[in-house]
C-alpha cells in the first residue's frame, strides 16, 4: 500500500512556522508533572523524537544537561534552532534525520519525548531502541494533544466540516490519520509499553480553558499536513473564506474550548 500522501516526507513543508506560533503550548503543569513523574538524576540528558521546532524541546531544555532534538524536516529544525537561538537556550543540538534512525549511544539518555508525533513513527522500532537508547531507570513519555479537528466543541464540529470539505478536495485518494498497524490512543500506548517490558507505566490526563481567534485557528490548520498551503495548494484561499464564512467570526471573538492534552510514561528497568 502507498504512503498516504500527509504521511510523506515533505509532508509538512511550509509549515514550521505555523507550527512554533499557533500550535498550543503544553500545559507547565503537564510538563512539571512529567519531569517529576520521570525522576531524572543531575546532568540528565533529553532525547525529543520527532520534535518538529522544539515545542517540548525548548520548554524543557532548561532542566537538562544536554538535549538532542531530532525532526525529518530540515525546515523544522532551522526554525527550532532559530527558537532557541532567541531565547538563549545553548544546550541543544538539533539533528536532521528519521526517528527511527538516530544515531544514539547505548544507555546514554535519561529521558525520551515524543509529542504529538508517535502515530506517525514506526512504534515498535522507537520502543525497541528506545530500550536501547534509556539509561536503566529511564523514561520514556509519549505526548499529545486534541487539535482543532478532533474537539467536541459546536465551533470545532464546524472547522472539521469545512476541512473535511476541502480535503476531500486536495486529496482526491483520501489521507491517513495514522501510519498503518499503528495506534493512536493514550492507552493503546500504554500497552505497548507495558508488552514490551516498560515499567511504572502510567497514562496522565490534563486539561485546561483555551480561547482561539480567528487568525489563531487558520494559523494552527496552517501548521497540518492536511490544511496547510502546502496541502490543500491552490485551495488554499477557498479553503480560509470558506471556514470564515461558516464561523462568522465577528471583530474580536474569540472561540472558547478546552485544550485537552496527556501523556503516557513508561520506565526501563534498573
Amino acid at each position: 500500500m502507498d504512503t498516504p500522501r500527509n504521511f510523506q516526507a515533505g509532508a509538512f513543508a511550509g509549515t514550521a512556522e505555523a507550527y512554533l506560533r499557533y500550535r498550543p503550548p503544553y500545559p507547565a503543569a503537564l510538563l512539571a508533572n512529567l519531569v517529576a513523574q520521570a525522576q531524572l538524576p543531575a546532568s540528565a540528558v533529553l532525547l525529543d523524537l520527532a520534535c518538529g521546532p522544539g515545542r517540548v524541546t525548548l520548554e524543557l531544555a532548561g532542566g537538562f544537561e544536554h538535549v538532542n532534538a531530532i525532526d525529518l524536516e530540515a525546515e523544522m529544525i532551522e526554525v527550532g534552532r532559530r527558537e532557541a537561538a532567541r531565547r538563549g537556550v545553548r544546550n541543544v543540538d538539533w539533528r536532521v534525520g528519521r526517528a527511527e534512525e538516530a544515531l544514539v549511544a547505548a544507555e546514554s539518555v535519561d529521558l525520551i519525548t515524543i509529542g504529538e508525533a508517535f502515530h506517525r513513527l514506526e512504534q515498535a522500532t522507537i520502543i525497541e531502541k528506545a530500550l536501547d537508547w534509556l539509561k536503566p531507570g529511564g523514561c520514556i513519555a509519549i505526548l499529545g494533544t486534541y487539535g482543532i479537528l478532533a474537539g467536541g466543541e459546536a465551533w470545532k464540529e464546524i472547522v472539521r466540516a469545512v476541512a473535511r470539505h476541502w480535503m476531500a478536495k486536495a486529496f482526491p485518494v483520501g489521507w491517513a490519520d495514522v501510519l498503518p498497524g499503528a495506534v493512536v490512543e493514550p492507552d493503546a500506548f500504554k500497552r505497548l509499553l507495558l508488552g514490551a517490558g516498560f515499567i511504572d507505566v502510567a497514562v496522565k490526563h490534563f486539561a485546561e480553558p483555551h480561547d482561539w481567534s480567528f487568525g489563531e485557528i487558520v494559523g494552527y490548520l496552517r501548521s497540518t499536513s492536511v490544511c496547510s498551503e502546502g496541502a490543500l495548494g491552490d485551495l488554499f484561499s477557498s479553503f480560509e473564506a470558506s471556514l470564515k464564512d461558516a464561523l462568522s467570526p465577528a471583530e474580536g471573538r474569540l472561540f472558547h474550548g478546552q485544550l485537552r492534552c496527556g501523556y503516557t510514561i513508561g520506565r526501563k528497568q534498573d
